[in-house]
């Protein structure tokens, strides 16, 4: 919805001390005023840029590209996904966002598409079955690819179904996308070199596009690439780990090991809400041959090595103050600003922090139908040095006018550091999703 949620109107509670001690950040104007909430979405390519979509829940405007230069310190726009997709004259249901970051390979970013514009029904999100008068249906997401030296756009593969895709992965070494679709949640398998899509069908109940109580299923946003075989995993909300093998073509069930912890918090997979027991996103980490990822409700970083069908718990990674709360974060799906460094063992999250007022914490509501902040809050850089152990909570996050950026679920780190991400800003009484960008936190001064 375009509408900003109520838990916006809140009274002023921006911190009264100004901005010291805490982190700026720098807002961008990309020339999008339709620009709705962006989910992944933004990346940093080999070329020292900043690449991003972003997104539009409207019927007659599509999510559009962006290119962010730190030298000029000047944005892009890049391409319409109308256009790239070829549906700019076609009066169909549009490519509204991009719901994964960019994977480089071989000189190019591959990214794919995904729907904006839902139907509210039984008081649901959900994808369209009743177009209004004078449009056709959602033709389904695209596999595409940006030459980065050519600016060349490439339309790869369609989903089937009319289904968008809402998590994708590659593995770059052997130029394989694989991504899982919505509502239904179908398990997507693109071989770049050989241009063939295989669906391997559900992987989840009925996904997202169950009934709640019944064949309701969050679906998993992060997928896990194993450099070292090829073999590609994903979570389930009931818990479960399942890989897939290209070789076989075969979706197996990884044993003896699962997500179902009580520090995690107890989830019925049946209900909306909430991702259950999926991980919120997840990375490779090649020192060690194993896996870092977090929970998002619960913001609990932990270690998976496939190769021993082990998980264990490392720490909690939110801010200080929520672990101290002992709450869990007010965005009921948890962070996607979860990403290794440039430096090769350095996590940095982007996540929540609760607010107070008068010693007192302003809280939201208990439960929402769908993944949403239930209230207001601060957000927090934290990073996690994998080989020390080394915590640290940068502090919470300001615009340079005071006010505090919100729904943000996306992460970039640039070669010289900053942290690019995208967020709500509101200017003129207006507001819309656009680029931020925090200073190096590790470099004194900034």
């Amino acid at each position: 919805m375009s509408k900003i949620d109520e838990t916006e109107q809140m009274v002023d509670l921006l911190p009264s001390s100004g901005l010291q001690g805490n982190l700026a950040a720098k807002t961008y104007n990309s020339g999008f005023p339709e620009a709705h909430d962006t989910y992944n979405a933004l990346s940093a390519a080999s070329d020292g840029r900043i690449y991003y979509v972003l997104s539009s829940d409207q019927l007659e405007i599509a999510g559009r590209m962006y290119v962010y230069d730190p030298v000029s310190d000047k944005t892009e726009l890049l391409a319409d996904l109308a256009d790239i997709c070829g549906e700019k004259h076609l009066k169909v249901i549009p490519q509204g966002k991009s719901h994964t970051r960019f994977y480089e390979c071989k000189g190019k970013l591959f990214f794919s598409t995904h729907v904006g514009y839902y139907e509210l029904i039984d008081g649901m999100d959900r994808l369209p079955v009743n177009p209004p008068s004078g449009y056709g249906l959602y033709r389904g997401g695209h596999i595409l690819s940006y030459d980065l030296t050519s600016g060349k756009f490439e339309d790869l593969a369609i989903l089937p179904q009319g289904e968008g895709m809402v998590s994708m992965t590659m593995d770059c070494d052997r130029a394989h996308i694989y991504g899982i679709s919505w509502p239904k949640g179908n398990f997507i398998h693109y071989d770049v070199n050989k241009n063939v899509l295989n669906n391997l069908g559900r992987i989840s109940g009925n996904g997202e596009g169950g009934t709640p109580g019944k064949d309701f299923r969050s679906l998993c946003r992060s997928l896990l690439v194993n450099p070292n075989t090829g073999l590609v995993y994903f979570s389930t909300s009931e818990g479960d780990i399942f890989y897939y093998d290209k070789d076989s073509i075969q979706i197996n069930k990884v044993q003896d090991v699962n997500l179902r912890l009580d520090y995690f918090g107890k989830y019925d997979p049946t209900l909306p809400g909430s991702m259950g027991y999926n991980w919120r996103k997840i990375f490779w980490y090649k020192p060690e041959n194993a896996a870092y990822g977090v929970h998002g409700n619960s913001g609990y970083l932990f270690k998976f090595e496939p190769g021993k069908s082990k998980l264990e718990i490392v720490r909690r990674i939110t801010s200080e103050l929520s672990m101290k709360s002992g709450l869990f974060d007010q965005f009921s799906y948890g962070y996607l600003g979860f990403q290794l460094g440039h430096d090769g063992e350095t996590i940095y999250y982007l996540t929540g922090g609760p607010i107070y007022v008068n010693g007192k914490r302003i809280t939201g509501v208990e439960s929402i139908a769908k993944g949403a902040a239930r209230g207001l809050e601060n957000l927090h850089l934290i990073t996690f040095n994998i080989p020390h152990k080394q915590y640290t909570d940068h502090g919470p996050i300001f615009y340079i006018n005071g006010e505090r950026p919100t729904y943000v679920n996306s992460i970039a780190i640039g070669l010289d550091g900053a942290i690019y991400s995208l967020a709500r800003v509101t200017e003129n009484n207006h507001t819309r999703t656009d680029l931020i960008k925090i200073e190096n936190p590790f470099v004194e001064n900034r």
